[in-house]
This record gives C-alpha cells, structure tokens and sequence, in this order.
C-alpha cells in the first residue's frame, strides 16, 4: 500500500508525537500502572455515517498499526458493517475499536471500546469484564482529561474548529492540549479539525497521537493517485 502525501504526513506526525509523548513519561506514572499499553496505535479514524459512509474504504487504507473506530450510532446494518470492518482491520493489522456498544465489540472480536463522554463510568466493569481490550474515552475539557480513571487514553476534542454536528463547539485550542496531556494520568488523543499540517504542527505538545473524521477519510480514502 502507497499512502497519498497528505497519509504520509499524518502517519508520520502520528509516529512522532507518540514517540514523544512516550519518552517524557516518568517512571512514576510507568509504576503507577498508567500508559500500561503502548501499543495504542497513534493515530484513529473515526467513522461517521455522513462524512464517512463507506469506512471499509478507509480502514483498507490505513497502516499497520493505525486504529479504527467504528461508531454505529444504532444503525440497522451495524453488525453486518463492524463484521467487514473486522475482517479488513485484521488483516492489515489495524486496532478495531467500537463506539459504546461493547456487546457489538464482544460479537465481532473487536480489540476495544471507545466511550462517549457521557459513558465514561461504564470503563471500570468493562476493564474488569474484558481486561485484554483497549478502552479509550472522549473527554472535552482539560478538568475531564485531568480526571479520567480506568481508560487506556482520552480523547480531548475539539482541538481545533471541528465539522459535522460538533462543528458549532468552540475549539480548545493548543494550550489546552498541551495542559491536558501534562495533567492526564493517561495518553491524550487530539481530535477535531485536524489535519496533514495540524498534526504536525502537535507533535511536541505532549499528545500521544491524533485523531480525525473529513480530514483522515480524505487522505486515507480509496483515491487512485498515490505517490
């Protein structure tokens, strides 16, 4: 697979800022039982059933060891399209993680869950239930990612203007990356409005890795000019 200019440029801004966040971790955080699974992939397209409506297309272009995350929002063919998703992410060594419906993650294999704000309290019996799975949470404020307990890695969003239907919240803006990744007691995902030189332009602000929806689909997308 030949990822596009602007695949390479996320990814590799993806790579960096992991790279980063993992070597300022100190050894207290690493013995308090925190940032216990590096392996989570630096960098996660979420699906959306507008901006995104054929997410098998993108999940058959993203590297080995990017992340999925597929949220259903109740769709009548959930199973069907997490089963597809499934099997390509398998097979090109992509993490899968679902949105919110764990019994969705537990029938298709899924490698995770990952929780909207409002859900958070359900990471503790999750991480209990299934202590193998990657949990990771959405949070939108830096108080919420200050507090976050029994998640592998938070979600802060929006880091800048966002689209779709969070495209009316203000963004948090840099220095509310930055504060939360000092002040999360586990990895801190950039979301919202991010793209090939936005993620770059993160790579020393102490997140872990980034997140996006439009941006990621473009650039991971099924285009035929590669190079």
């Amino acid at each position: 697979m030949i990822l596009s200019s602007d695949a390479q440029r996320l990814w590799r801004a993806a790579l960096r800022m992991k790279a980063h966040a993992l070597s300022r971790v100190t050894a207290d955080v690493r013995a308090s039982g925190a940032w216990r699974k590096a392996a989570l992939p630096p960098l996660l397209v979420f699906t959306d059933p507008e901006r995104l409506p054929s997410p098998w297309e993108a999940a058959a272009c993203l590297p080995a060891g990017a992340g999925l995350v597929y949220r259903s929002f109740g769709a009548p063919d959930a199973l069907e399209v997490a089963r597809r998703l499934r099997h390509i992410t398998r097979e090109r060594d992509v993490v899968f993680l679902i949105g919110l419906d764990a019994d969705l993650a537990d029938s298709v294999g899924a490698d995770g869950v990952h929780l909207p704000e409002r859900a958070l309290s359900a990471a503790y019996a999750l991480g209990g239930r299934r202590p193998e799975w990657l949990l990771t949470g959405a949070v939108h404020s830096v108080e919420a990612a200050a507090v976050a307990r029994d998640l592998d890695a938070v979600v802060l969003s929006p880091i800048f203007k966002p689209g779709g239907a969070s495209a009316m919240k203000p963004a948090l803006g840099l220095p509310s990356l930055i504060e939360a990744s000092r002040r999360s007691l586990t990895p801190v995902y950039a979301l919202g409005g991010i793209d090939a030189d936005r993620a770059e332009s993160l790579v020393d602000s102490g997140a872990f890795g980034v997140g996006g929806i439009d941006a990621f689909a473009r650039a991971f997308g099924p285009d035929p000019i590669r190079i």
